[in-house]
Order: structure tokens, then C-alpha cells, then sequence
């Protein structure tokens, strides 16, 4: 598995959590739930990310900016992840952040998939995209056990 595999399946696993938080109704328990795991997943996600994909990227004038930018966009869904955990999520005003944060995921998701990916894919070499999806994944699932 290379890097841009290892991060497909987490950026999956988001839009399967953001989706079934949309589709939750007025069952507050269930909204909770879901939102908790939606929130670890992207912050393991972030912070495996910046570490093991944009860190090493920042060595390349090619994807400096790019790099950047993906983070400064992690920087807003955690702000948006934290004004919604000062509402209540049975409120009308908490869904619409709900679906606020949602179109921030995948509009980044697709941002990833769609031009960043093929940019850090030109200057990595197969071997860095294999080294770097196997650190991806242990980071990713310290961070995963040490948040539950």
C-alpha cells in the first residue's frame, strides 16, 4: 500500500461519518455518537496526516504551498468541530454546522484526491510512498487507540 491508499481509507471513513451524522433526526445519543467518531477520526487523521505526509512534502518547493494550505484547512474543521461542541446537537443551528463541516471535509477530501495527490505523486519516490503510507498507518492507529 503507498501513502495516497493509506489516506483513501481514512478520507472514507469520514465520509461515512459525516453522511450517517446528516442522517441523524433528533436522536441526540445517536447524533453524539456519531459526531465523537467523526471527531476522533479526523484527528488522527490530521495529525498522521501533517506528520507523515505534509512534513516530508515541506522538503519540496513543488508542494510547500499546497502542504500549507491542507493544514491551515485542518486548522478550520478543528475550529468547526469545536464551535459545534458548544451547541446543542439536538439544535436546528448545530445540524447547520453539521453540514457546514461536512462540505469542509469533502471539499478538502476532493482538494486531496483531485490535485494534491498527483503533485506530492511527482516528487516521492515509490519507495518514500511505501515508507511513508507504513508510518501513516502506525501514527494513525497510536493516535486512534490513545484517544479511545
Amino acid at each position: 500500500m503507498n501513502i495516497f491508499e493509506a489516506l483513501r481509507v481514512s478520507h472514507e471513513t469520514q465520509r461515512a461519518l459525516y453522511t450517517r451524522l446528516l442522517a441523524t433526526e433528533g436522536d441526540k445519543p445517536m447524533r453524539q455518537h456519531v459526531f465523537t467518531e467523526l471527531k476522533r477520526e479526523l484527528l488522527a487523521h490530521e495529525t498522521a496526516e501533517e506528520r507523515c505526509f505534509y512534513v516530508p512534502l515541506f522538503a519540496h518547493d513543488a508542494t510547500v504551498d499546497a502542504s500549507r494550505h491542507a493544514i491551515a484547512e485542518h486548522h478550520q474543521m478543528d475550529e468547526m468541530v469545536e464551535d459545534m461542541e458548544g451547541m446543542e446537537p439536538e439544535s436546528q443551528a448545530w445540524m447547520e454546522a453539521a453540514k457546514k463541516l461536512a462540505d469542509k471535509i469533502e471539499h478538502h477530501l476532493t482538494e486531496e484526491e483531485r490535485k494534491f495527490f498527483q503533485e506530492a505523486g511527482k516528487v516521492l519516490t515509490e519507495e518514500q510512498k511505501i515508507s511513508l503510507a507504513k508510518d501513516y498507518e502506525a501514527q494513525f492507529l497510536t493516535l486512534r487507540i490513545k484517544d479511545e
